[in-house]
C-alpha cells in the first residue's frame, strides 16, 4: 500500500465505522464495529509510522483538485448546520459565529490561489500524533463499550443512545486524523470545526440542562476560534500568500504573516481551552467519562497545542513569541493553582490537562530546539497517561458513585487493581525519571533566558506535586487491618487498562529512543542545531543532565523498600486515635461518645482552601490578565 492510501484510511475508516455504528441499534454488532475499528486503525496508523515520513508530491494532482471541492462542499454544510443548530437553540452568538464562518469561507473559496501541492503529509511529528490519537483513541472506545452500558442503566434510559455516542467518537478519531495530516490550511480548518461539533455534540450527549448549558459553551467559544482561524486564511489569500504550511514555513516574516500567526495562535487557545478560554473543558467534565479521557488524550485539545507548535518556526524570536511563552506559564500556574482548590477529581485533571497544555504553549514562546522537542515530548507523555488517569477515575466514579477525592479516601481495600492504575497514572505525571516530569525539566531549562516564565513555570510545577501526592496518598492509605478486595475488572475495562498501563510504561521505558527517532528528525527540519545529546543513559546539554536509566533503577528500589516497609508495619496492631472521649466504634466507624452520649465519627480530610484559592476568587482575575496578554501581543505584531 502506498502512504497516500493508508493516510486517507487512517481518515476514512473510523469514519465509515461511526457511520455503521449509527444505524446498528443492537449491542453486539456495534461492539464488533468498535472492536474491528479499533485493530485496523491501530494496524494502520503503526504502518504509516514504518513508512517514516512522506513528502509533499504533485503526482496526485487530480486527486487533489477533486478532494479540495469535496472538502469545499462539506465544509459549507457542516457550517450551515451549526447555524441550524444555533437557530434551533436560539444561541445568537453560535449562529452569529457560524454565520460569519460561511461568509469569511466563501471569500477565501474565491481569491485563494489553487495549489497543486498534495494536501496531505507529515513528518516524525505527525507520524506521533496519529499514534496517538489511533491507539489511546481505540483504547478508549473500547473502554466506552463497557462504561456506556453502566452509565445508561444509571441513567434508566429505556432507549439506548449509543449508537449516536459512538458515532461522534469514531467521527471525532477520524477528523482528528485528518486535521494532523493537513497541509493545506484550508483541510485543515474544515477538520477543526468537525472536532467542534463532534465536542458539542458528546459534551451534550445525557441531555440534561447541565449538559446543554455546558455544550454550547464549548461550542460557542470554539467557534470563536474558528473565526480567528478562517479570518486568519482570509489575510493569507488576500495577500497572496500560500495555505500551505510547508509553503508557509519558508515564507518570510512581516506584519501581515505575523498577524495571521496571532490568529491561528488564539484558534490554538480556544481548541486547547487556555485561559481565558478554560471554562469549556472544566464544564465538559459533566459529559460520559469516555468523552472526557478523549477529548484530554488523543483528540480536541491536542488539536491546538499541535497547531501552535506546527507554525512556532515562523514566529520563533519575535516580540509575539515572547508574550505567547508568558501566556503559556501563566496558564500553567494559574491551572495548578485552581487544581489545589478542587475536591472533584475530574476537575483535577481538567485543571491538570489546561497547565499541561499551557506548558506546551510557553514551548512554541520560547521557540528555541530544546523547547519545541520538550513540547512535542510532553505532548506524547500527558496524552497516554491522561487517558489512563481518566478511564480509571471513571470506572472509579461507577463504582462508588462519586468523584470527590476525599470519598475515595482508601480505595485501594476496595478496589486494589483500578487504585493503582489510578495511582501509577499519577505517579507517571510528577515524579522522576517519568517523561512528564522529563518534558517539564527540559522546558523550565529551556526557558532559563526569561525570568518570568522560569518563576512560574517551577512554581506551577511544585503545585502540581501537591495536588498530585494529595490524591494517590488518599487512595492509597487505609487505617484498618483488612486484606485488600479482590476486584474482578470486566472484559472491557481489563481490555484497556492493561494494554495502555502496559503503553505508559513503555513508553517511558523508551523515552531515549523516542526522542533519536521523533524529536530529533524533527527538529533538524527546523532547526541547525539539536540542544540535547543522549549520552551514558540519559539526555546532556550544556546546562545540565537528566539520567534516565539511574533514576529508573533508584526508583525501582525506592519501590521495593517502600512495599517491604509496609508489609512491615501493616502487621502491627491498630490503635485508635485519642479524640478526648470515650472512645467508640459503631458499624466499624471510629469515633467517640461526646455530649448527651452521642456519638461523633472520626473523620479526616485535606485542606482545599476555596476561601483562597478557590475559583470564585481567583478566575475572573486570570482571566482579565489572560485577556489583556493577548490584546497586547496581537497590537504588538503590528
Amino acid at each position: 500500500m502506498t502512504w497516500p492510501s493508508i493516510a486517507f484510511l487512517c481518515i476514512l475508516i473510523p469514519i465509515g465505522a461511526g457511520f455503521f455504528s449509527l444505524f446498528l441499534n443492537y449491542s453486539f454488532p456495534r461492539k464488533v464495529v468498535v472492536i474491528l475499528n479499533s485493530i485496523f486503525l491501530s494496524i494502520l496508523s503503526i504502518l504509516l509510522y514504518i513508512k517514516g515520513p512522506f513528502p509533499i508530491t504533485n503526482t496526485f494532482t487530480k486527486i487533489n483538485n477533486f478532494y479540495d471541492y469535496l472538502i469545499c462542499g462539506l465544509d459549507f454544510l457542516l457550517l450551515f448546520y451549526i447555524v441550524f443548530i444555533g437557530t434551533k437553540l436560539k444561541n445568537k452568538t453560535i449562529t452569529i459565529m457560524s454565520s460569519i464562518q460561511i461568509i469569511i469561507l466563501f471569500l477565501v473559496e474565491i481569491i485563494h490561489n489553487k495549489s497543486d501541492i498534495y494536501p496531505l503529509v507529515a513528518d516524525k511529528f505527525s507520524l506521533m500524533m496519529i499514534l496517538i490519537v489511533s491507539i489511546v483513541g481505540s483504547i478508549i472506545t473500547i473502554y466506552a463499550l463497557q462504561y456506556m452500558k453502566i452509565h445508561e442503566e444509571h441513567l434508566h434510559l429505556t432507549t439506548s443512545k449509543q449508537n449516536k455516542f459512538f458515532f461522534f467518537m469514531l467521527i471525532f478519531l477520524g477528523a482528528m486524523n485528518g486535521l494532523i495530516l493537513s497541509n493545506n490550511l484550508l483541510w485543515m480548518y474544515f477538520f477543526w470545526e468537525v472536532t467542534t461539533l463532534c465536542s458539542f455534540m458528546l459534551i451534550g450527549h445525557d441531555n440534561t440542562d447541565e449538559a446543554k448549558a455546558n455544550a454550547q459553551k464549548a461550542l460557542w467559544m470554539n467557534l470563536l476560534g474558528g473565526v480567528t482561524f478562517i479570518l486568519g486564511l482570509f489575510i493569507l489569500a488576500l495577500n497572496h500568500l500560500p495555505l500551505e504550511i510547508t509553503l508557509l514555513l519558508n515564507s518570510k516574516i512581516g506584519s501581515s504573516m505575523l498577524f495571521v500567526m496571532a490568529l491561528l495562535c488564539i484558534a490554538g487557545f480556544t481548541k486547547s481551552a487556555q485561559v481565558p478560554f478554560q471554562s469549556w473543558l472544566t464544564g465538559a467534565m459533566v459529559a460520559p467519562t469516555p468523552v472526557s479521557a478523549l477529548l484530554h488524550s488523543s483528540t480536541m485539545v491536542n488539536a491546538g497545542v499541535y497547531l501552535i507548535l506546527r507554525l512556532a518556526p515562523i514566529y520563533q524570536k519575535t516580540l509575539f513569541s515572547s508574550y505567547l511563552a508568558f501566556l503559556g506559564a501563566f496558564t500553567f500556574i494559574a491551572a495548578s493553582i485552581l487544581a489545589l482548590s478542587q475536591k472533584n477529581g475530574k476537575k483535577i485533571l481538567a485543571y491538570s490537562t489546561i497547565g499541561n497544555l499551557g506548558m506546551i504553549v510557553a514551548c512554541a514562546g520560547i521557540g528555541s530546539p530544546a523547547a519545541i522537542g520538550a513540547g512535542i515530548l510532553l505532548i506524547l507523555f500527558h496524552a497516554v497517561s491522561k487517558g489512563l488517569l481518566f478511564m480509571a477515575m471513571g470506572y472509579i466514579e461507577q463504582n462508588i458513585g462519586s468523584r470527590i477525592i476525599e470519598d475515595m479516601r482508601g480505595l485501594y481495600l476496595k478496589m486494589p487493581k483500578t487504585t493503582l492504575i489510578l495511582a501509577f497514572g499519577m505517579i507517571t505525571m510528577f515524579l522522576p525519571p517519568f517523561g512528564a516530569l522529563l518534558s517539564k525539566w527540559m522546558i523550565i531549562e529551556a526557558s532559563s533566558k526569561n525570568p518570568m516564565v522560569v518563576i512560574m513555570l517551577a512554581l506551577g510545577s511544585a503545585f502540581t506535586v501537591v495536588f498530585w501526592a494529595r490524591w494517590a496518598g488518599l487512595v492509597l492509605c487505609h487505617t484498618k487491618n483488612k486484606k485488600p478486595s479482590q476486584e474482578i475488572l470486566p472484559l472491557f475495562i481489563k481490555l484497556s487498562f492493561f494494554p495502555l498501563t502496559l503503553l505508559v510504561s513503555l513508553l517511558n521505558i523508551l523515552v531515549l529512543p523516542i526522542y533519536s527517532n521523533i524529536i530529533i528528525p524533527t527538529l533538524k527540519l527546523y532547526y541547525k542545531t539539536i540542544s540535547y545529546s543522549i549520552f551514558q543513559g540519559g539526555f546532556n546539554s550544556e546546562v545540565g543532565a537528566f539520567s534516565i536509566y539511574p533514576l529508573f533503577l533508584f526508583f525501582i528500589i525506592a519501590t521495593i523498600w517502600t512495599i517491604h516497609v509496609v508489609k512491615k508495619y501493616s502487621k502491627h496492631k491498630y490503635v485508635n486515635p485519642y479524640m478526648s472521649g470515650i472512645e467508640e466504634i459503631q458499624n466499624e466507624n471510629y469515633g467517640y461518645l461526646g455530649p448527651l452520649n452521642q456519638f461523633v465519627k472520626f473523620t479526616a480530610g485535606n485542606f482545599y482552601l476555596l476561601e483562597y484559592l478557590g475559583e470564585k476568587k481567583l478566575v475572573l482575575g486570570i482571566n482579565i490578565i489572560a485577556i489583556g496578554t493577548i490584546i497586547v501581543s496581537i497590537a504588538g505584531v503590528f
